[in-house]
């Protein structure tokens, strides 16, 4: 049988009408609203309707290494385990987030899982979905134009048009819309100013979105944002400029979480898509705690390494919503991990044990993180590859069973569920036990002590410097009563520290902040560290080249 690639396999499935699925978990069909037979919104009234006495369900998080070149296969492994669950009669269900058309025409790729084990109908989930990406955009741009418009019309709240907050968004990595001046012509076209463009998924709408618990908490959090700061120094926000109700109106559908199924009919919520490197990183709030009372197990993800969307999985969604994981999987692939140690990506194939082991040490620290920071019992998911060697797969378990976590081969790709049961069992297993899950600091602590609480024990710091302008921003954000929130830090996904070539377990490093920034209405402060950006650029040669349809309408190269 010759190779498949992803889009081929999601292709040849045969998928169950969406209500045939929403039956299977017990959904009543007036809560199911169809857009199309394969896709559905669920109503966010149901939960609290008929949903809230419920008993939770056990919450697993699945997260990883920092992620290489490689690969890890963080969301195909989540799809797995989760059909491997139900493979093995307990009541399963997946809760993701929503892809990004920039990584989609960019160079990641959609996030709608691979080879076997995949969410359905594929290329609809990596395209435009259902589209609540383009209703947040909107609702992003909504606030900018009734911000400038109310500069242009008098700006009775006195906004100084040097420190405006809000800027505009589109889902698309474009660089060329990072740093723009808008308000050029006559006096009818605007005021002049500054100005500049976030890619959609880091926007704090999207943070709002994925962590209200409905649309009047939606509404509420919208008021808090801040968008500008006045001439004399004191905070303007969304609510000063009476846009909240506008904005939750736009927003008042795609609020409901997406049903959709796996390849083998495991039920999932694909709901919201922040990104883990410059927002917090996961999916609703709302999507979440629905499939927590659907299912017995309720397998969820957070974007990119432990250190990035474990860390606010953990201590801002589950500080803010009262979800509990009860257990983590750690992935990892052993093509990753020799990255680690210092091998070219053209060389990975080859057994190399010295590279292995030089690479193990990242591996090992997200383990310690989950453990000893969050104490949370973990499993470690090799995602299997057939290069893979029985020697370095040895030195795997044997290095992480010194920390008392297991290894269980995950061949999902391949196999489907199938090859997810050696993992099931063993999360069964870790989940026996009620949480005992710790956050990493106390959030009423000092905004000062809250970051180095993470960048020391997470990343495994020496310390925190901050910038001249980070300095005053944390000032200012004392004086002005946001103290109190948790922190969002931004920072490269692929190394524990803020330089991205610095790979494996470094030490004896800082963590730079150079600024920091409030996301008021999300709750949360944004701590903004090496050279992250809040809009991504494309890659030389970008994944939207080699996308294609033909006359029937079927599409090619969505990898």
């Amino acid at each position: 049988m010759g190779f498949k690639s992803d889009i081929e396999i999601a292709q040849e499935a045969e998928m169950q009408v969406i209500n045939q699925i929403a039956d299977s978990i017990g959904i009543p069909d007036q809560y199911v609203e169809n857009y199309g037979k394969y896709k559905a919104k669920i109503d966010y009234c149901y939960y609290q309707e008929e949903l809230i006495h419920r008993k939770d369900a056990k919450v697993v998080l699945v997260t990883a290494i920092n992620p290489t070149p490689a690969g890890e296969g963080k969301t195909t492994t989540t799809i797995g385990l989760a059909d491997a669950m139900n493979r093995l009669g307990h009541k399963t269900m997946v809760a993701l987030r929503e892809p990004s058309l920039g990584p989609v025409f960019g160079v990641k790729g959609g996030a709608a899982g691979g080879g076997y084990a995949q969410v359905v109908p594929m290329e609809d989930i990596n395209l435009h979905f259902t589209g609540d990406l383009h209703a947040i955009g909107a609702a992003n741009n909504l606030i900018a134009a009734m911000l400038d418009n109310h500069i242009h019309q008098g700006n009775a709240l006195d906004i100084d048009t040097n420190r405006v907050a809000w800027r505009r968004c589109v889902d698309m990595n474009d660089r060329q819309l990072r740093c723009v001046v808008d308000g050029l012509g006559g006096k009818a076209d605007g005021v002049t100013r500054q100005d500049g463009f976030d890619i959609t998924v880091a926007s704090e709408i999207m943070a709002i979105f994925c962590l209200s618990n409905d649309i009047l908490d939606l509404k509420e959090r919208v008021s808090r944002i801040i968008v500008a700061y006045s001439r004399s120094g004191k905070p303007v926000t969304a609510g000063d400029l009476h846009a909240e109700g506008a904005v939750a109106a736009l927003l008042k559908d795609a609020l409901k979480p997406n049903l959709v199924q796996t390849l083998e009919g495991t039920p999932a919520f694909i709901h919201g898509g922040p990104f883990a490197n410059i927002a917090h990183g996961c999916n609703s709030v709302i999507a979440t705690k629905m499939g927590i009372k659907l299912a017995d197990y309720m397998i969820t993800e957070a974007g990119f390494g432990a250190d990035l969307g474990a860390e606010k999985f953990l201590d801002i969604k589950c500080r803010m919503s009262g979800i509990r994981p009860n257990a983590v999987v750690l992935v990892a692939t052993i093509k990753a991990l020799k990255y680690n140690g210092g091998v070219p990506k053209a060389d990975l194939a080859q057994e190399n044990l010295e590279a292995l082991e030089k690479g193990l040490p990242n591996l090992l620290k997200h383990i310690e993180n989950i453990t000893n920071v969050y104490k949370l019992p973990v499993v470690v998911a090799i995602n299997a590859f057939p290069t893979d060697t029985r020697a370095e797969l040895e030195l795997v378990r044997e290095s992480c069973k010194k920390l008392g976590a297991n290894v269980a081969l995950s061949e999902v790709w391949a196999k489907g569920g199938e090859g997810g049961e050696e993992l099931a069992k063993e999360v069964v297993r870790l989940c026996e036990g009620e949480s005992t899950m710790e956050y990493v600091y106390d959030v009423n602590g000092s905004i000062r002590e809250k970051i180095e609480a993470i960048a020391t024990r997470v990343y495994g710091a020496s310390g925190v410097e901050f910038s001249p302008k980070a300095a005053k921003e944390l000032k200012n954000f004392e004086e002005i009563g946001l103290a109190g929130l948790p922190i969002c830090m931004a920072k490269n996904q692929y190394s524990l520290t803020d330089d991205a070539k610095k790979l494996g377990r470094p030490e004896n490093f800082k963590i730079t902040i150079r600024d920091i920034t409030a996301s008021a209405g999300a709750g949360f402060l944004v701590a903004l560290t090496g050279d992250i950006m809040k809009m991504p650029g494309l890659p030389k040669v970008p994944a939207a080249e080699k996308i294609d349809v033909d006359a029937d309408g079927v599409i090619s190269g969505l990898f």
